[in-house]
């Protein structure tokens, strides 16, 4: 008997080097904006079949509107289309699964790029295939809103690693600025 496809479950984000996604009001700063991380952030949304974030997050690029999304919410009991965007499905985690989400969306194979706030990276934090992590080594936000939850308790490397990940390749995004993203990794048991 064949195994079901199962979705595969990617990360994304760029944090500061003190692990901050946002300041203190809970915007991302134009500073932690870099063309290099927004092209190759944007191109790996191209090819993610579903996009998942909370209602405060979104990648505000041209194509956005195109995208097929789950929208994290409390403001519905399980699920429901979202009537401002026919490409989005709201979410409540309390009263519906991230498959029953899935299936409302109508995406249930290929690729789910999570793109956050921290509290939804948290509850994908055990189901992430790949994390990538983009980090703009230069760069601090007194202050902010880290990415992840344990954030700054924890660095986003510690907080990884503690949920199995490891770190693979490292791409540098853009040397002047030291900013590169590192693909965290899943082991595949074998």
């Amino acid at each position: 008997m064949a195994k079901p496809h199962l979705m595969r479950i990617e990360g994304y984000v760029i944090l500061s080097a003190d692990g901050m996604l946002a300041d203190a009001s809970g915007v991302m700063p134009a500073a932690l904006k870099f063309d290099a991380d927004q092209r190759f952030f944007e191109s790996a949304l191209d090819d993610a079949d579903l996009i998942v974030h909370g209602k405060n997050s979104f990648e505000d690029q041209p194509r956005s509107p195109e995208r097929t999304r789950v929208v994290l919410t409390r403001t519905v009991p399980g699920l429901a289309r979202d009537p401002a965007n026919p490409k989005a499905t709201l979410w409540n985690p309390a009263g519906a699964s991230f498959a029953d989400a899935c299936r409302e969306s109508g995406v249930t194979t290929g690729t789910a790029a999570i793109i956050g706030g921290p509290v939804v990276f948290e509850m994908f934090m055990d189901r992430f295939d790949t994390f990538w992590l983009s980090q703009a080594h230069s760069l601090t936000i007194p202050g902010g809103m880290g990415g992840f939850l344990e954030i700054p308790s924890r660095s986003p490397q510690e907080i990884l690693a503690s949920h199995g990940l490891v770190a693979a390749e490292t791409s540098i995004l853009d040397a002047e600025r030291d900013v590169d993203v590192t693909a965290w990794r899943r082991p595949v048991a074998g």
